[in-house]
Order: C-alpha cells, then structure tokens, then sequence
C-alpha cells in the first residue's frame, strides 16, 4: 500500500511540474538575428484595402501573423508630417513637425539603426524618394529642419550606413557648396553607383546606390526597382553574417495621395507590397528575421466608396490634400511579431524592436 501511495504521488509531482518545466525552457522569446522595418509613407488601412480589392482580393502583407494600430500624432500638432513621423518610428521619441532624428527640444536622439550598428549589425536604407528625404533621414541624420537635404547628405558620410539605395544625386553632387560626397564617399570605401540593374547579389560593403537627382519615378514607370533593391539589400547585408537592420520605405503612397490620386495610390501600394514579398520569403526561409510593417501618417484622407474583387475595381474618394490624424496599421512577422499587436504609441514600435534585439 505505501509503495503504491509513492508511485501515485510520485506520478503526480511529475505530471504537475512537467508543463511549469516546459513553460519555463520557452518563456523567454526567440531574440531575432535580422530585422526588417518596412514603412509606407502615407499608407492607412484604406490603401491596403484599395490595393487588395484591385488584385483581386489579396496581398502579400495578408501573410503576416499579427496586426495592431499605431497613433500617429507629433509632439506640437494632431497631425503629423513625415520628418515628425519617421523620427518617432526610427527612434521612439515624439518630435515637432519638421524635424529630423531630434526631440522637440532640438537634441539629437539615436535611431534603431545606429542602435543596431553598435551591436555590430549590418545596416541599411532603400527608398523610393531621395534617400535624404524625411522618412530614411530620421534613421542616420540629426537635423532641425527636414528641409537641409544637403547637410543630410553630409551626415551619411559618417552615418556608418552600409548599403543604402534611393535617389537624391544632387544633395551629393550638385550642391551649393561645390562639394562632392559621393567622392568623399568613395574616399570612405563605398561602391557608389547610379544604377541597380546590372548589379549583381551580394555586393562588398559599404554600397550606395544614387538612383536618381531627385526621387525615383513613379511605380508604373521604375518597374521592379524596390522589389529588386529589397532583394539586393538582403542579400548583400545577410552575407555579413552579424546579424541585419533594413528599413524599407514605399515612399510615393503619400505623393500619391497628396494628389488623390486612386489609380497612384493602389499602383504605389501593389509596388510596395512586392518588396513585402521579397522580405516575408526570405524571414520564412530564414526563421530568424522579425518583419515589421507600417506608416508614419495617413495621406489623403481616402475612402473607399465601393469596389469589386472580380473586376478589381475600387471607387474612392479623398476627403484632404494633406496628412489626416487617423491611426495606420502594424502588420508583423517572424520573431517576436506577438509584441505588436493591439493599439499603441508610434513611438513604441521601436522601442519593441530595440527590446527583441536585447534580449
């Protein structure tokens, strides 16, 4: 009778500390190895939604896990702008309109970029405006006006970026000072081209590519441009091999809306989608890379009024020219997605991705 009273307590402290043990070895998340951050300048829930009706009901950005929303307000007006909005994604600090990698009382901030270079990650920058523009300079430059695109340019000599593709070849080149920072780039050991198509994967850090004087051309007109340079990012800053940060930013959805423009919007956020593509596939091979994907505002004021899957088709109307107030999606993949999820402050997305790093 006792031996069998201590086999069944014994089985019993088993059974009940089994799934405590269990729980206890995968408590602590899987800290991803890479991340990605993907931004759509100006991209709300409606452009995802006009964009999916006129592919016929689908997008790759559906293959994400988790979704949540962020708040996107800056720290002197409801509605923000780009410099205000990119600075709260790229560093988790609220800063007025107009200004660049600074908080609203004009000191300099680190991004999640300059985070991941001194944890010795590669780092890198892909837009489809001037790669000075507000959006990727929040993430290597500190300015107080979003405006200095040539003392921008300046700041990604010592940047420590390394493989950055977008446009804005005159605040290099053609500047009011005669000076050339893509020579003194070249000085510093980058491959500086003007091109990415005939580049080939994976290049030789650091890497520049100078695709237009000013922004890119439209999706329509510039084809598989992002999709390919996301490509060539990954790639090239994977074969490192010390872990990578890539942000991506389909940049003319807000140009697009700015002039409410439907057919733009949706070929911009199809254009997009397609670099998502090329992330979402490699984090599935991978298994260590966390894909994060949002907005820095809304552009337009869009609103669907009605549409068709079978016909891809969508009738829209825009209530603004300018940025509205209303919040944006997170979508989130791979390592630790389950953080961004419910409601939040811009400024937390990364602060969580700061977080899944330093665990």
């Amino acid at each position: 009778m006792k031996k069998a009273l201590f086999l069944f307590f014994s089985l019993a402290i088993l059974v009940g500390c089994t799934p405590k043990t269990e729980q206890t070895s995968s408590s602590k998340p899987r800290k991803p190895k890479n991340i990605i951050y993907m931004i759509g300048d100006g991209m709300g829930l409606n452009q995802v939604y006009a964009a999916m009706t006129a592919n016929g009901g689908t997008l790759n950005i559906e293959r994400c896990t988790y979704t949540g929303l962020s708040k996107t307000y800056s720290a002197n007006s409801y509605i923000t702008d780009s410099a205000a909005g990119g600075t709260a994604l790229a560093t988790g600090s609220k800063t007025n309109n107009g200004m660049i990698g600074m908080n609203a009382d004009s000191a300099a901030v680190k991004s999640i970029l300059e985070l991941a270079e001194e944890k010795g990650m590669a780092t890198g920058l892909i837009a489809t405006v001037r790669i000075t523009h507000a959006t990727p300079a929040s993430f290597y430059a500190h300015q107080i006006n979003r405006g200095m695109y040539e003392e921008i340019a300046t700041e990604m000599l010592t940047s420590g970026v390394d493989f950055f593709i977008g446009g804005g070849r005159n605040n290099f080149e053609n500047r009011k000072d005669s000076l050339n920072y893509s020579d003194s780039l070249r000085n510093a050991n980058y491959n500086i081209v003007y091109s990415i198509d005939s580049v080939e994967a994976p290049v030789l850090l650091p890497f520049g590519a100078l695709c237009a004087d000013v922004d890119m051309p439209q999706a329509h007109e510039r084809g598989d441009f992002l999709p390919q340079a996301v490509d060539l990012a990954i790639k090239s800053l994977d074969a490192r091999g010390d872990g990578f940060f890539l942000m991506v930013e389909g940049s003319q959805i807000d140009y697009q809306g700015h002039g409410n423009n439907t057919e733009g919007v949706i070929n911009e956020t199809l254009d997009f989608d397609s670099a998502i593509k090329v992330a979402l596939d490699f984090a599935e091979r991978n298994g260590e890379t966390l894909v994060v994907i949002t907005a820095d505002h809304e552009t337009g004021g869009m609103t669907i009024m009605n549409g068709s899957y079978s016909d891809k088709t969508i009738e829209a109307q825009f209530n603004t020219g300018g940025h509205t107030s209303t919040m944006v999606p997170i979508y989130s993949f791979g390592p630790q997605a389950d953080k961004f999820t419910g409601i939040m402050e811009n400024t937390k997305i990364p602060l969580l991705i700061k977080e899944a790093l330093e665990q």
